[in-house]
């Protein structure tokens, strides 16, 4: 493969002069700028990003940095974050850190080594916060996506937490629903955070019990298996026993209704669930289990918008933040009222 280094030492100038050809720089003469073009189509050498960045020290890649590629969530994400990227000249790289701090950790000491314009990432968990500060360390601009951290001032696009549980919640207490239960994910992932609280404050504000008994949490992963907590809670006496479930992901209601199915409760006449987040292809629960999706494909698209005009210092340094709502989708696993 012709490289740079074979251009210059043919055409007798520097590296930096031959980028700065590649880069159309005007701080070369004209007869050096033909010399080198010359050897460059006799060589038939093609520019790649490196040389380019010799001189810009801009390499035109971002990095996305997800938690779960197997979750449909993110799927979308990085689809739009990918369509914003190709649309503004950039190219997208994926980093996938299965929810875990290590992997995530060593995926920021790459990219730092190696060369990144800038990062769109979704936290592991609180613990990121470390992580993240070596990205800031290094002047890399980066923005948080679906997930925030306490004290890290920068560019966010969330969901809105606060108001789609209690959508959810509400739904549920309409249809007559007194006892409702929580499957969460760890709290030490401010999304579950928010949502826990939510929850709680909803059914304060509505004079509901809220019993820890009912109250669980489980990793935000595909093959968490809910099956230990389920059975907690339909072990409870009768009249302590939820009526309702609210999952805070779309997984967490997946793998919910599956261990109801195990142990033979209906859904929704003995125990109803709702859901946050779509479940997309999978098409056995997609028109059954009701959810609050949210717009998924935007927390990549506007993420990257943020992420480049940060890049490109078009924006004034006060972080912004993009809070996006979420679409309630009410289907049969909820639709059946316990006092009608």
């Amino acid at each position: 493969m012709v490289t740079i280094y074979d251009i210059a030492k043919k055409a007798n100038v520097s590296a930096m002069t031959v980028s700065r050809v590649i880069n159309n720089s005007d701080k070369i003469s004209e007869e050096t700028r033909k010399k080198v073009e010359a050897v460059i189509k006799e060589l038939n050498y093609i520019p790649n990003s490196s040389a380019r960045s010799l001189v810009s020290k801009k390499t035109k890649i971002l990095t996305l940095m997800i938690t779960d590629i197997s979750n449909p969530f993110f799927t979308s994400v990085a689809r739009g974050a990918e369509d914003k990227a190709l649309q503004m000249g950039y190219q997208l790289l994926l980093c996938n850190s299965d929810e875990n701090i290590e992997k995530e950790s060593k995926y920021i000491d790459m990219l730092i080594s190696t060369g990144s314009d800038g990062v769109l990432i979704a936290p592991a968990s609180d613990s990121s916060k470390k992580n993240i500060r070596q990205l800031a360390k290094q002047n890399i601009p980066f923005v948080l996506i679906d997930r925030f951290i306490n004290d890290l001032s920068c560019d966010q696009v969330l969901s809105d937490n606060e108001t789609t549980t209690r959508k959810l919640i509400e739904h549920l207490i309409q249809q007559g629903h007194e006892r409702i239960a929580i499957i969460n994910g760890p709290l030490d992932v401010a999304t579950s955070r928010e949502r826990h609280q939510a929850y709680c404050d909803t059914l304060n504000l509505h004079g509901l019990p809220i019993n820890h008994k009912w109250i669980h949490q489980s990793p935000f992963l595909q093959d968490s298996d809910v099956s230990g907590k389920i059975k907690m809670l339909i072990d409870l006496p009768i009249n302590e026993r939820p009526t309702a479930i609210f999952a805070t992901s779309n997984f967490l209601g997946l793998n919910t209704v599956k261990a109801l199915k195990k142990f033979n409760i209906r859904i929704p006449e003995d125990i109803a669930v709702v859901c946050y987040d779509g479940v997309p292809n999978y098409t056995e629960n997609e028109l059954f289990l009701t959810a609050a999706e949210q717009p998924s494909y935007n927390f990549g698209y506007m993420g990257t918008q943020m992420l480049i005009e940060r890049i490109e210092e078009s924006v004034p340094e006060k972080p912004r933040k993009i809070v996006l709502p979420a679409e309630l989708h009410i289907r049969a696993s909820s639709l059946f009222n316990i006092k009608g």
